[in-house]
């Protein structure tokens, strides 16, 4: 049977602040990119959404972001270095790490989150930041990056594992990067499109962009994201319909 991987960006609360319904979500999808304290999440949380996890068989993954809580890394840095770059997601990657390891659970991969990931996709230099400090704490760790961008040809340059990702409830622009969130087509809202697109995708293998252009690819995970008031209805419509395709939905990063 073929497979994919549907993963999410998890615990992303902050102290007694929750985001998202983590337990629900994590019921459906099977790899999960969880917050590392900088845009979102802090150790309690990153402890128990890898506890949670793991009790369900979900693999996990460092998920780190701008150091930007009030913003949720979802605003730009102009200016930001890339020696800061792989010293903030060095220092992510560690302290999830950490966590792992308290709960004898390991992880499997790396996805820069918001603007952080953003960023890396359309620029060598700091996508190659974010791979030196990935390498440097584990490089049996995978990168999990979108095809055709800097992220995805700095994950191959560094002899990192690249996992090919494509988004849901997003659209593409014409770079094949995600179309800013500012625009009024960023987001897809109704789970029968997003299904069908994805669909469209994996089995012709184009992804297709905004302006209609298209991009060879090979995709191994499909992202949900967990954050907005239909995000739980959203997964699991595409889980259900994607089964019903013929596709079993496993991890790509286990085994």
């Amino acid at each position: 049977m073929k497979s994919l991987d549907l993963n999410a960006d998890l615990g992303e609360g902050f102290g007694p602040w929750k985001m998202g319904d983590d337990g629900a979500m994590l019921d459906i999808v099977s790899t999960a990119n969880v917050a590392c304290g900088a845009h979102a999440g802090d150790p309690r949380i990153m402890r128990a959404t890898i506890a949670a996890a793991r009790d369900r068989g979900v693999s996990v993954g460092a998920h780190p972001g701008y150091a930007d809580l009030a913003g949720f890394g979802r605003r730009p840095m102009p200016g930001i270095t890339e020696s800061e770059v792989e010293n903030l997601v060095a220092y992510q990657i560690g302290a999830f790490a950490g966590m792992c390891a308290l709960e004898g659970y390991r992880a499997t991969h790396v996805k820069p989150h918001g603007a952080l990931g953003n960023a890396a996709a359309d620029d060598d230099g700091l996508a190659s930041a974010v791979a030196r400090a990935i390498r440097a704490v584990d490089p049996d760790l995978a990168f999990m990056a979108m095809p055709g961008t800097a992220t995805a040809r700095a994950a191959e340059t560094a002899g990192l594992r690249p996992i090919y990702e494509i988004f849901a409830d997003r659209t593409y622009a014409p770079s094949f990067n995600l179309t800013p969130r500012s625009q009024t087509d960023a987001m897809i809202k109704d789970p029968d499109e997003a299904l069908a697109r994805i669909l469209r995708t994996v089995e012709t293998g184009r992804l297709t962009a905004t302006d209609g252009s298209t991009l060879d690819v090979e995709i191994e995970s499909i992202c949900v994201h967990g954050d907005g008031p239909t995000a739980i209805a959203m997964a699991r419509a595409l889980r259900d319909g994607l089964v019903e395709a013929g596709y079993a939905i496993r991890s790509a990063l286990t085994g």
